[in-house]
């Protein structure tokens, strides 16, 4: 594996300092970037992305955005640096969010909610306007709801209640799993993708993700040892099979396809390999997909998302940092992290990629509608990978809750 980051030291020996914003603290950052939108709010969504550094604003489609996922890890990642009370704002979001929907009321999140401030009424999702055709624009995955970004909100509240001893907390959490529990079962072995699509009249998505499976057994895991209640276990367990079903003695596959069939094989994804032995901690062997990501998508100073190795995708090589720390490579852990330093924006935010732009393989469109690959990301300041940088830093855990010595 390739893992070239130079150190601090190093640069300095060379005549480039890095920049005051590049050596603080991951936590540091999050904070500068997010705590003065979370100073006085009851409850608040805050926007995944920052204009890059050559755009005077963000796309239409991500102007107003919040996804769900970034979010919740966000409210970990500051439990992580010891601030509670603006983790509370973004997990005070996520509860209003599931029981106050525009059009729903069986207790859904959606991916996205619309950054800012929460009301009292309904919670306002992403948009904009489009002035060719003056009307109010929606993106229909961001309206969806995906079984993952259920778990990881779920996942969020169970670390403020593990942080607070707050009761709603956790009972916002139980409501979360039941949904996942009620609207996702997919047969015997694992729980569906959710639901895309705009309202009142969503698609049921069939599929089944090995990586969304993962945070479901984290969730539920977590569950069961708070409340005893076999439903958990039985969840768990669920999940769990579909975890074993994917895994090919050295690494995992996505999950499924709408159809049931194994997901193709040339189709590989960092956080597949990472997220499921992360979040079970009784399945050693698994740890061997950490060494298939090493030989298929390493790339010079971290990770790909993919086995196409066009570029380095800092979420996904902070989530290694943090995976080498829990297998007892902590030299490795720091290599990445030191190279991550060099991502920090001004903004205190990490940018989501090294390079302009970075392929995925996947579709935006979750429905299997269509296949085109057509999910990027884009060096853009990003909430989700600063928050990873963070629990990396910290050397915690998010599917359990427990912090590395």
């Amino acid at each position: 594996m390739r893992l070239i980051a130079m150190t601090v030291a190093a640069m300095t020996l060379l005549g480039a300092t890095l920049p005051a914003h590049a050596q603080a603290s991951f936590c540091s950052g999050l904070l500068q970037a997010i705590e003065p939108k979370l100073a006085g709010r009851g409850g608040v969504f805050i926007r995944s992305y920052e204009p890059g550094a050559d755009e005077e604003r963000l796309p239409l489609g991500l102007s107003t955005t919040a996804f769900v996922y970034d979010n919740a890890l966000a409210a970990i990642a500051l439990v992580a640096c010891g601030r509670i009370d603006q983790a509370r704002a973004i997990g005070n979001a996520l509860v209003h969010a599931a029981s106050h929907d525009r059009t729903f009321d069986d207790g859904r999140l959606r991916n996205a909610y619309r950054a800012g401030p929460v009301g009292a009424g309904p919670a306002l999702l992403p948009g904009w306007w489009d002035g060719q055709k003056n009307i109010w624009g929606e993106d229909a995955a961001q309206d969806g709801t995906s079984t993952g970004n259920v778990a990881w909100a779920a996942l969020a509240l169970l670390t403020l209640h593990q942080a607070t001893g707050e009761d709603d907390y956790l009972s916002s959490a139980r409501r979360l799993m039941d949904w996942i529990i009620t609207n996702a079962t997919n047969g015997t072995d694992g729980f569906s993708g959710g639901f895309h699509g705009y309202d009142p009249q969503q698609v049921r998505l069939t599929w089944m993700s090995t990586e969304h499976n993962a945070d479901v057994h984290a969730v539920a895991d977590w569950l069961f040892r708070l409340t005893s209640d076999p439903r958990y276990q039985d969840a768990a367990q669920k999940a769990r099979r579909l975890l074993d079903r994917s895994f090919r003695g050295d690494h995992f596959l996505l999950g499924t396809k709408p159809d049931g069939s194994d997901a193709d094989a040339g189709l590989l994804a960092l956080d597949v390999q990472l997220w499921p032995w992360m979040a079970v901690p009784d399945a050693p062997n698994w740890r061997n997909a950490l060494g298939f990501a090493e030989r298929r998508l390493a790339v010079d100073g971290g990770f790909d998302f993919n086995g196409d190795r066009d570029g380095l995708w800092v979420e996904g090589t902070a989530q290694a940092a943090l995976a080498y720390r829990m297998v007892g490579n902590p030299a490795a852990s720091q290599r990445l992290l030191t190279g991550l330093r060099a991502d920090h924006t001004a903004s205190g935010l990490l940018n989501a990629t090294r390079g302009a732009r970075l392929t995925t393989g996947l579709s935006i469109d979750p429905s299997g509608t269509t296949t085109i690959p057509d999910f990027f990301y884009y060096k853009r300041p990003h909430l989700g990978a600063t928050a990873w940088a963070v629990l990396a830093e910290t050397g915690w855990n998010p599917f359990t809750g427990a912090r590395l010595p």
